[in-house]
C-alpha cells in the first residue's frame, strides 16, 4: 500500500511516553516555574520559528516535482510531523500545568513538592535532591520526579525523619538531613 494512504494515528500521544514521563491519571502536571518557563519557550520556539522553516522547505521540495524520490520532501514531511506531534504534547502539558513556586514554602522542615532534601542511606553515604515536575526530572543533577518512589517516600516527612521505602532495587532506609527550599534554575 502507497504511504500516502496510510494515516498516522493522531492518538494519545502519551502512549508514546517513557513510563517515567506519563502523569498519574487525574493528577495536574507540578512544575517549577523555571520549568514551566522552559515549557513555553520550547513550544513558542517549535510554533515560531522551526515549524515555519520546515514547512518552507516542504513547500520549495514539493515544487520541484516528483515528491516520491524527493528527499528534502519525504524527510522535510516526516519532521514536520515529528514538530506537530511535540507541539500537541507541549501545549497539553502546559494546558494541565500547575505551577508551583518553592520559596513560597519559606523555612519549612517538611518536605513538599520542590523541596531540596539531603539524605543520608544506612551506610553513612548523603546525596541531596531536588523534587520536580515529571518534565524537569535530571538524577544527574539531583532532580527526582515528584512521582518517583524516593520523591513518593519523602513528601510529608520531616527533616530527622528516618523512612522507609519500597524502591525498584528493595525496602531502603534512609535519614533525611535537611530541607531546604530554594530558588531552582
Amino acid at each position: 500500500m502507497n504511504k500516502a494512504f496510510v494515516r498516522e494515528s493522531e492518538g494519545d500521544d502519551d502512549e508514546e511516553l517513557e513510563p517515567s514521563l506519563k502523569l498519574p491519571a487525574g493528577t495536574r502536571n507540578y512544575i517549577t516555574p523555571a520549568g514551566h518557563d522552559r515549557l513555553k519557550s520550547e513550544l513558542e520556539h517549535l510554533v515560531k520559528r522551526e515549524r515555519p522553516h520546515v514547512v518552507e522547505i516542504v513547500s520549495w521540495a514539493a515544487s520541484n516535482g516528483d515528491r516520491s524520490e524527493n528527499g528534502d520532501y519525504i524527510y522535510g514531511k516526516r519532521r514536520l510531523r515529528e514538530i506537530d506531534r511535540r507541539i500537541r504534547f507541549l501545549t497539553k502539558r502546559l494546558d494541565v500545568a500547575e505551577v508551583i513556586d518553592p520559596l513560597r514554602q519559606g523555612h519549612n522542615d517538611q518536605i513538599f513538592f520542590g523541596a531540596t532534601v539531603t539524605i543520608a542511606d544506612i551506610n553513612g553515604v548523603a546525596n541531596t535532591y531536588t523534587i520536580v515536575g515529571v518534565d524537569e526530572t535530571d538524577v544527574s543533577r539531583g532532580r527526582i520526579s515528584w512521582i518517583s518512589p524516593l520523591a513518593r517516600a519523602l513528601i510529608k516527612s520531616r527533616e530527622g525523619d528516618s523512612i522507609r521505602f519500597q524502591s525498584p532495587v528493595g525496602v531502603r532506609e534512609i535519614d533525611i538531613l535537611e530541607v531546604v527550599y530554594q530558588v531552582i534554575d
